[in-house]
């Protein structure tokens, strides 16, 4: 059992089928890791140890009855700390909800329980998750396994710092600008952001505990350490809530394919609306030079038909609006009519975010109706293509940063200084589409700091993306260990 702690889920759920490994077996064995490895980075920020034992000992009766077993039946998981846990305090980074205690678990954390998954504990995210670091009041700072020097990204910080640690086999995370992307890609790790609205959203704060409304283009979906395991928990996953599942069913259609020498593959890699740096330019190039080796067939001209800064600013004003449920009366009072007057792509970041907040109805509608418009673009290149390659963010692991005038904040791209919020440019104008997303690493920059490439898809065909994501790591990238953290 010396490598357990970097085996794949898929494998270690193998393992405890066969009776090779016992599932409080492998708990124990992930446990004495966080109480080890977890404060050098504090990505595991709440253990639920006794219960998770129960669960676990009850798992390995079941094999050895050999009773029917579920996709995940034994495996010892954390969730993001958005997600409502039944017993298991959920904070969403929040002090007011410090000692919040779910009733029940969310959708997806039932659905991944009744898989066989036995969660144990769950993993930081800033404060209502809401930043591109993982950082909050209740639990403190997330440090990145690669560098602890610099951020492991957000929302779903924790979680890709857990996997990437050895920490846990797989997370849930959750995605509305980024969140699953940016995590995966500074951390080394894979990620999926899955079409909007195949997975169930209940039980995901904010908004409120006991909301049951879900938020525009904000979904929940897995990351881990190989596209095989996230294949694995989006079949647990998708699916209509029990309301809708009186008359629907998803069926997700297979990979377009089954080689990656027959893949068509567009690839936007830099664009002057978000340049990217260098350091990651050449390793997203040379992955896509390895895909054109492999028999790919690449084209470095194809564009979904749309300029970014256009389709980015229709994203940000959607997710200033979708966000803007979470403000009290007095908070987008304040706000209400400041940005009257002022451009959509203003620079002033306050100015702007007010008037995208406080936008009437019609003006939603009128944002909806571009964003169809995006989508028709994007279904128009998947006629010709099947997947569009594009960064997830323009640098790498960026150095912490908590200047409380995030406003101030900025990244350095290729030796100047570019806005902070250009971490959910690429990020954005995929989720504004619903379309579904992977993340797979590519190899690291000189510095030593994992790049992740971004693999879109078209919508509703997550397999694709993730299957392209397979198949990359046969040519170049994948999962690595960070230095310190090996067995």
């Amino acid at each position: 059992m010396a490598d357990a702690a970097f085996r794949s889920a898929v494998d270690l759920v193998g393992a405890i089928r066969r009776r090779e490994l016992g599932s409080r077996e492998l708990l124990e064995r992930l446990l004495a890791r966080v109480e080890r490895l977890n404060p050098r980075i504090n990505a595991v920020v709440t253990l639920d140890v006794a219960r998770a034992r129960r669960r676990a000992d009850a798992a390995d009766r079941a094999v050895a009855r050999g009773e029917p077993l579920g996709a995940l039946h034994g495996l010892p998981m954390t969730i993001k700390d958005v997600m409502e846990t039944a017993g298991l305090r959920t904070t969403s980074g929040a002090e007011i909800y410090r000692d919040h205690l779910p009733a029940a678990d969310a959708t997806a954390v039932a659905r991944l329980v009744a898989a066989g998954a036995v969660v144990f504990g769950k993993t930081n995210t800033p404060t209502f998750a809401m930043d591109c670091q993982t950082y909050n009041g209740v639990f403190g700072t997330t440090s990145n396994p690669w560098d602890t020097s610099r951020a492991v990204g957000g929302s779903s910080g924790g979680s890709a710092a857990a996997l990437a640690a050895g920490l846990t086999p797989l997370e849930l995370g959750t995605d509305i600008g980024g969140s699953i992307r940016n995590p995966a890609h500074y951390c080394g790790v894979y990620g999926h952001k899955p079409s909007f609205g195949i997975v169930p959203m209940r039980g995901y704060i904010p908004p409120s505990p006991g909301s049951l409304g879900d938020t525009d283009i904000n979904v929940i979906g897995p990351l881990a350490r190989s596209a095989d395991d996230l294949a694995v928990a989006l079949d647990v996953l998708a699916g209509p809530d029990d309301a809708r599942a009186v008359a629907w069913r998803l069926t997700l259609p297979a990979a377009r394919h089954s080689a990656l020498r027959d893949y068509r593959v567009a690839a936007w890699l830099d664009d002057p609306a978000c340049p990217t740096d260098g350091a990651v330019g050449d390793r997203l190039q040379a992955a896509v030079d390895a895909v054109a080796a492999a028999g790919a067939r690449v084209d470095d001209r194809a564009r979904p038909g749309f300029d970014l800064r256009a389709a980015y600013r229709d994203y940000y004003q959607l997710l200033c609006l979708a966000a803007s449920g979470t403000m009290d009366e007095e908070q987008f009072a304040s706000f209400a009519g400041f940005g009257d007057g002022i451009p959509d792509d203003t620079d002033d970041v306050i100015a702007r975010y007010a008037r995208a907040s406080t936008r009437r109805h019609r003006h939603w509608l009128a944002l909806n109706e571009a964003r169809e418009r995006h989508r028709r673009l994007w279904a128009a290149l998947f006629r010709e293509h099947d997947v569009l390659l594009c960064p997830v963010t323009p640098v790498a692991a960026i150095p912490h940063d908590h200047n409380p005038n995030w406003t101030a904040r900025t990244l350095e791209v290729n030796g100047s200084a570019r806005p902070y919020e250009d971490q959910i440019v690429w990020p954005g104008i995929v989720g504004l589409a619903y379309l579904p997303a992977t993340v797979a690493p590519v190899g690291r920059t000189p510095g030593g700091l994992p790049v992740g490439i971004q693999i879109v898809g078209p919508y509703l065909e997550d397999r694709t993306p993730i299957d392209f994501a397979r198949r990359l790591a046969d040519v170049c990238g994948g999962f690595e260990v960070p230095p310190g953290f090996e067995e």
